[in-house]
């Protein structure tokens, strides 16, 4: 269940919702995460998430000194908000989590714990957005060509992890990734169930080419809309129009096809998940609350400001 769309590959974002979707990924960090371990690092992580998520967000833009005043100040809100709103609501969600982890789980469960961490992210988001909407219309044409070449950039390194090499060799890297995250929760998987991993894997949906490709789409909408912005000089009610259209076809992109190929994936991501966990023992279940309440403990105590 805490695997809850690990088997997913984490495609590049756009960077608009990027804004919004670090602070899932510190969620996610206190979901899902294995990189960081220790309760210190977790909550060292989440304190210093404005700067880090400034950092990043730089290296995309390479920020002038007043749009980077703007950004770090409006993050620093955005992590008061969400330390007071969200994370309470996070406590207890892992904590229900953790009172669940021993029973068998259907996945009817999964999906509807995935559609609840998707509500979060859009209300992150929409918390987001008058940042995004300040920001648009200030970007130059030097900082609209240096986003561009770090999109690039990220792209060679996502054909580099999903789409180089051989069958085999793009096989084995997802297998180990998902061995990692379950032995991140459970403690040592056994020779079953990593077979029953690989099986899952052997019948996924999961498409690298069509992944890639919506990537492509939203990478060129995000730049086609923000050099519009910048060429019109638009009133700010249409900057906010489009910058919330965009997010919107981000979320939920235009194309059917690949909608219906998020669909198919999610439902397979929902029972393969439910399945490994029912394959699990007493002892890594055991294991798994462990995790869940140490993850609980983090969470609180960041609520507490530690």
């Amino acid at each position: 269940m805490p695997l809850l769309m690990s088997a997913l590959p984490n495609e590049r974002r756009s960077p608009l919702r990027v804004r919004g979707l670090r602070w899932c990924a510190i969620i996610g960090l206190l979901m899902t995460s294995l990189v960081l371990g220790g309760c210190s690092a977790v909550r060292l992580a989440y304190n210093n998430a404005p700067d880090f998520t400034y950092w990043w967000l730089d290296g995309y833009f390479d920020f002038d000194g007043a749009q980077s005043l703007r950004l770090r100040n409006d993050l620093q809100s955005l992590q008061d908000w969400h330390r007071k709103g969200e994370l309470p609501q996070l406590a207890e969600t892992l904590k229900n989590l953790n009172t669940a982890a021993t029973q068998p789980v259907a996945p009817e469960q999964v999906c509807k714990l995935s559609a609840y961490l998707e509500e979060r992210v859009q209300t992150v988001l929409d918390r987001a957005a008058p940042t995004a909407v300040a920001l648009a219309p200030s970007l130059t044409v030097a900082q609209l060509d240096h986003l561009a070449r770090a999109l690039d950039k990220r792209n060679r390194e996502w054909r580099e992890e999903w789409l180089d090499g051989t069958p085999e060799q793009r096989n084995d890297r997802r297998l180990k990734k998902l061995v990692e995250r379950a032995e991140g929760f459970y403690g040592r998987v056994s020779d079953e169930q990593r077979a029953l991993l690989q099986s899952q894997l052997d019948t996924s949906a999961f498409d690298a080419s069509l992944q890639y490709r919506e990537i492509l789409r939203r990478q060129q909408d995000v730049l086609q809309t923000l050099r519009a912005l910048r060429a019109s000089n638009p009133a700010e009610i249409h900057v906010q129009a489009e910058v919330r259209a965009l997010v919107a076809r981000s979320l939920q992109s235009p194309d059917p096809v690949f909608r219906q190929y998020t669909d198919r994936v999610r439902t397979q991501a929902c029972s393969a998940i439910a399945a490994f966990h029912n394959s699990t023992t007493t002892s890594q279940r055991s294991k798994l609350q462990q995790t869940l309440q140490g993850y609980e403990a983090d969470v609180r105590a960041l609520m507490a400001r530690t």
